[in-house]
Parts: C-alpha cells; structure tokens; sequence
C-alpha cells in the first residue's frame, strides 16, 4: 500500500508558486479548442477588417501554411490564431494536420520536461515519488494530457461535430471588449457551415481527456469530483490561452515595433 504523507507546511509558498509558473507555461501553450468569431460581416467597419490583405496569386493553402507558422517570441507555436473571418472551414484531414502539428512541435516536449519539474520540485502527486522514476512518470502524465486533449478538442469532436477549432482574433474594439470576447470564446465556436454554436468540442474535449487520465494518476488523484475538476481548470486554461491569442499582434507591434503580416495583424 501507498504512503501518502501529507504536503508539510513549509512546503505550500514553493506548491503555489509552481502552480502559477505551470498556469503560464500552459497559457503561453494553449492545447485545449479555441473557438471563433462569426463571419457575419459588419458594414460600418473598413474592409481590411473583416478581410485579410491576400497576395495575388496567393493559394487558400499558402496562407494557412504562413497562419501555421506564427509563434510568439519566436518560440511558443500559435497555429490556431487567424484574422480572416471569411476563412474556408477546414477538412476533417486539416483539422488533423493542425492538431499534430501542434503536439509534435519541439515545444510542447520542452514545455511538458519543464511542467514535470515544476510538479517534482513542489512534490505534486507524491505517489509518483522522486528521482529519476519520478520525472519520468510526472512528464509521461504530463504528455498525456497534452495528448488527449489537443486529439480530443482540436481534431475528433471537431471533425466529428463540424465544428472548427480555431480561433479568430476580434481584432477592433476596446481592450474590455477583446478580453470579453477572447474569454467567451472558449465556449462558442464557429461551425463549418458558417453559423455560431455553443463549443461542445472544447467542453467534451476536457471532460474526455480528464477521464482517461485517471489511467495514469495515482489513485488518490482520481475520480469523479477530481476528473470535473481537472476538466473546469483546462477550459479555464483555454480562456486565457484566447487572451494571448487576441492580444499578441499589438504586444509585437508596441515592443518591438514590428508589424505583422496584414493577415496575421489585429484590425483597427
């Protein structure tokens, strides 16, 4: 039988400051589904607004493969970010693409090495005990949830549902409003057929992946209550992921005075 001894005191300042840290580090990694704005155009706004500035000749896949490629800072993937409203909605086969492209990035694997550190310092789920088994098991659990969200939110129910799983940036408006929005979006999609719904993907997505996790936590982490849990702090994780997503051309555009592609560039 486990021993499982209780989190000394001294201990706690050191545990919640880990939790902020893994809090930032899977803000910065959105993987739960984000959602998007509805394409409904608004005639008072100018038309570099609601469309993006297409180069001649350039190909639907050309401009997904430059969406694809944005990161911030160089370093963190946002493959799921655009600004085009009139985008065409993705096949079952891109939705994959997308989904694997961003749980294959050399990222996620640095990310998920520096999470199970974070969780082995603060001694976070003690069954997994220390050393070198330790990490091991924290970064093969932390994976994990990587694993089954990103396949569950970005790629089954979307493909499943027909509903698209990235997020359009708002782009206008006052900072209160863009904030309001990006939370929001977490729970409100943009389906194939170019209408607007509540995102049963992300909410479907975070309960699936927080059951099959119970296969890999200790037994004193799992359950019901634990799985509901787990499940409410990775959409509220995907809430804060849309802020960096919304916000991030005018944070690159204000620090370092570089404009992005008129495509990936928040509207005014």
């Amino acid at each position: 039988m486990t021993d499982i001894r209780p989190i000394p005191e001294r201990h706690r300042a050191i545990i919640a400051a880990g939790r902020i840290l893994r809090l930032i580090l899977v803000v910065a990694f959105p993987f739960s589904g984000i959602a998007q704005q509805p394409t409904t155009g608004d005639n008072s706004k100018p038309a570099s607004q609601s469309q993006p500035a297409q180069q001649p000749g350039e190909t639907e896949k050309e401009i997904e493969k430059r969406e694809q490629s944005q990161r911030v800072l160089g370093l963190v993937p946002m493959f799921s970010a655009t600004n085009r409203q009139n985008a065409s909605p993705l096949t079952p086969s891109q939705k994959f693409h997308l989904m694997a492209k961003q749980l294959t990035d050399p990222y996620t694997f640095a990310a998920a090495g520096l999470q199970a550190g974070l969780a082995q310092a603060t001694d976070e789920f003690p069954a997994y005990g220390q050393g070198a088994a330790g990490y091991g098991k924290r970064y093969g659990a932390t994976l994990g949830d990587q694993a089954s969200s990103q396949f569950f939110s970005n790629f089954f129910y979307p493909a499943l549902l027909k509903e698209d799983p990235r997020y359009f940036r708002s782009g206008h408006g006052s900072v209160k409003q863009r904030i309001g929005y990006a939370l929001a979006q977490e729970f409100v999609c943009h389906t194939d057929a170019g209408g607007r719904a509540f995102n049963f993907s992300n909410a479907l997505g975070a309960v699936t992946a927080g059951g099959i996790s119970n296969a890999y936590y200790p037994a004193s982490d799992r359950g019901f209550g634990l799985t509901m849990s787990r499940s409410a702090i990775a959409l509220a994780y995907g809430s804060a992921g849309g802020l960096v997503q919304e916000f991030w051309p005018d944070i690159q555009r204000k620090l370092f005075h570089k404009n992005p592609p008129a495509d990936q560039a928040p509207a005014r």
